[in-house]
């Protein structure tokens, strides 16, 4: 199968560790060491999520004040540059040396004048109390990248989507950063890494897609004593629960919209049970239909017939 794995940003720095360096390569051995048999048996495609990343960035720029703080469009960019190579070189540990790795810093275009600007749900660094968020608020107002900076980007948005494409039929194991975090203008729709990941799929014609992160699956009532962990699911069913915005809620809009436009397998789910994910053993399965889903490993060798 041809499988697109969307790492969360807290599946490579756990909730509540220290920022560092250290703690981050160790987690994205990790990583690597749950995606490593999934890159063995099927064609790999990686994104990547960088709120902590980014909000440690944001901290550290905010503590020199003799220039101004670069804006979170850079921030992002330095962050996929960062993760792409963790990923790269502790993936590259966990393969044989003749399975060749490319990490790809993307763009997405995106559209200026979407309300998801004026609403952001995602968070960044640590979370503040009240009266310190104000005072932090004050000294620092983050902001987008300029208009000359995005419509530069823009030019360049769809180069490496493509490029992408080249490299996966050269049987490439794929690295691509920070999906949606880097946003140029034009394309409708948010630059949430979720959904990044699911229009990745989509564009690259994927078999399923799978987002993991650092909890074992979806549940209904999170956080409450009757929570439930959902198993198995249409994307009919999931539209019934509301689930936290900036949180779950991006995860299970994006498996859904891949599974409605594709018919593929999207799965939900613990970073360590990534190979059980795709066989539908662990976490949150989603499909069209309700029944438990079958391997399609034949979709891809009639591709490639095809080209």
């Amino acid at each position: 199968m041809r499988v697109v794995v969307a790492l969360g940003g807290n599946a490579l720095l756990r909730r509540g560790e220290p920022l560092t360096a250290e703690n981050q390569r160790a987690n994205a051995r990790i990583a690597c060491k749950a995606l490593a048999p999934v890159a063995l048996e099927h064609e790999l495609v990686i994104s990547h999520g960088n709120g902590p990343q980014v909000g440690l960035l944001a901290l550290q720029g905010s503590a020199y004040t003799e220039v101004e703080p670069c804006p979170l469009d850079l921030l992002g960019a330095q962050t996929e540059g960062m993760i792409g190579y963790l990923i790269q070189q502790e993936l590259g540990n966990e393969l044989p040396q003749e399975k060749r790795l490319a990490s790809l810093l993307t763009l997405i275009e995106v559209d200026p004048g979407d309300p998801a600007f004026g609403e952001p749900t995602r968070p960044i660094g640590p979370i503040y109390r009240t009266g310190t968020a104000s005072g932090v608020s004050c000294r620092r107002r983050s902001r987008s990248g300029s208009s000359g900076s995005s419509r530069a980007m823009a030019a360049r948005a769809w180069g490496s989507r493509d490029l992408c494409g080249r490299r996966r039929h050269s049987g490439h194991v794929h690295g691509r950063g920070g999906a949606g975090r880097t946003a140029a203008r034009r394309r409708r729709g948010g630059i949430d890494k979720d959904l990044g990941s699911a229009l990745l799929a989509k564009d690259l014609g994927a078999d399923a897609l799978a987002i993991v992160t650092d909890v074992d699956a979806v549940y209904r009532g999170w956080a409450w004593p009757e929570q439930r962990a959902i198993r198995r699911a249409t994307p009919a069913a999931l539209a019934q629960s509301e689930f936290a915005a900036g949180s779950m809620g991006p995860k299970v809009r994006a498996v859904c919209s891949f599974v409605e436009e594709t018919g593929g397998i999207a799965a939900i789910g613990s970073i360590a049970d990534t190979p059980g994910l795709l066989s539908g053993d662990t976490g949150t399965t989603v499909t069209r239909e309700s029944r438990r889903p079958r391997a399609r490993a034949g979709r891809v060798s009639r591709r490639r017939r095809m080209r």
